[in-house]
């Protein structure tokens, strides 16, 4: 099909979806999460085919890709708990009587139609699914190639779910081609299409936003920091950072650059840095982190604006808070930053002053994600200002419009 073809589709069932009363939706959801479970080793066979296939992907990029039976588990709750979620379209927003008698309600509703274009995710294919039914929008769902069977198994568990309701399986809609010229089309789809979302690394991010006459929501890579102050518990800084780092380094909510004061640097850094090293990770620093830690690769200029999405951290030596505000206004790509530090005063100048959609003081970057927020699923973390900004859940999914009602009222 042409990307009008699936524009159309969508643009033919978008009312009977935003119809979809909250019992209805929340009924659809529950059926999905347990699809999903009745289907899991159908989905986890697909996923093998895939994951068979990745000659040449990063150890990082084949763990994005892996489904295992704890995260379909996972993946199923997610849907769970979107339908326990409020409906962002069961009220009104506002209501005003003028003094003419014309009475106006400012009411949510669906943007209609969105195309999400992502890369090796499938659980993005679910959560994708699970937020536009539950926010009365139809959507276009284009994966990457590396993903192609464990996501059309995913759809089809979404579209059984829609059949057997008795309603049209085209609310939800999947790219099957995986020729590139069909995204171009589809972003520039401006006519059927009303909201493009982009999730991937920056070279997707990139080509969506130049390529795109459909309203873009940016979705953004994660150069995400830790700074340790000189006022930092090292046993907190210690815990925060390996967390942050290897629980999951695929992740984009995963820190790839640490800053730590002077102060500190000669006492903490070679601790932090054995234990680094012991999981796994590759340290390149800095040249006075190489004076502390033996064995560290000297870094590059390039190593700073790097998402590694690896078993790679970048460790550099601050003189104070000013140097690492600096670095982070420098390099960082306004997803997730973190101070260390037992300072109210540094704490609070950080959170205030870092431009970045979540700032933690004390706590791992790994919670920015849309089920730890407590939005059942995400459709991605939004680093831009309008509309909607970190993990987008249901309210990102929604705009409002002015309904008035009159009784022959005209302007004068």
């Amino acid at each position: 099909m042409r990307a009008a073809d699936y524009g159309m589709r969508a643009q033919a069932v978008k009312n009977h979806c935003a119809s979809l009363t909250t019992e209805t939706k929340n009924e659809l959801l529950r059926a999905l999460a347990e699809r999903l479970q009745v289907s899991m080793a159908e989905i986890l066979a697909a996923n093998e085919q895939d994951l068979a296939a990745t000659h040449g992907l990063s150890s990082a990029m084949q763990d994005r890709l892996r489904l295992t039976a704890e995260r379909i588990e996972a993946i199923a709750q997610s849907v769970e708990q979107v339908a326990t979620l409020p409906d962002p379209l069961a009220d009104a927003q506002e209501k005003r009587i003028f003094t003419n008698g014309l009475t106006q309600y400012k009411v949510t509703v669906p943007f209609g139609v969105i195309a999400i274009i992502y890369e090796a995710r499938p659980n993005v294919t679910i959560d994708a699914a699970a937020l536009a039914l539950k926010s009365g929008n139809t959507v276009i769902l284009r994966g990457g190639k590396e993903a192609q069977h464990t996501n059309l198994v995913l759809t089809q568990c979404v579209r059984d779910v829609l059949h057997d309701a008795g309603l049209p399986e085209d609310i939800v809609q999947y790219v099957q081609t995986t020729d590139r010229s069909l995204v171009g089309e589809l972003l520039r789809e401006r006519s059927t299409i009303d909201l493009v979302i982009p999730r991937g690394g920056r070279g997707l991010i990139q080509f969506v936003l130049e390529n795109s006459t459909v309203p873009v929501i940016e979705t953004g890579s994660g150069i995400c920091h830790v700074y340790v102050d000189k006022a930092a518990d090292p046993m907190k800084a210690t815990a925060i950072v390996m967390n942050a780092k290897t629980q999951r380094p695929s992740v984009c909510n995963a820190l790839e650059t640490l800053l730590v004061h002077r102060a500190v640097a000669p006492q903490w850094l070679p601790v932090i840095a054995e234990k680094l090293t012991a999981a796994g990770v590759e340290l390149r620093g800095d040249e006075a982190t190489c004076r502390y830690v033996s064995g560290c690769r000297p870094v590059t200029a390039e190593d700073w604006a790097t998402e590694y999405n690896d078993l790679i951290l970048s460790v550099k030596v601050v003189d104070d808070l000013d140097a690492a505000l600096a670095h982070i206004a420098r390099y960082g790509t306004r997803h997730s930053e973190c101070i260390i530090s037992e300072d109210r005063h540094a704490i609070e100048r950080f959170l205030r002053e870092v431009d970045a959609a979540a700032v933690y003081a004390n706590a791992s970057t790994r919670f920015t994600d849309g089920f730890e927020f407590g939005l059942g699923a995400e459709i991605g973390i939004s680093t831009q200002k309008l509309h909607a900004r970190g993990p987008m859940g249901l309210e990102a999914l929604v705009t409002y419009k002015y309904c008035l009602y009159g009784t022959g009222q005209v302007r004068s």
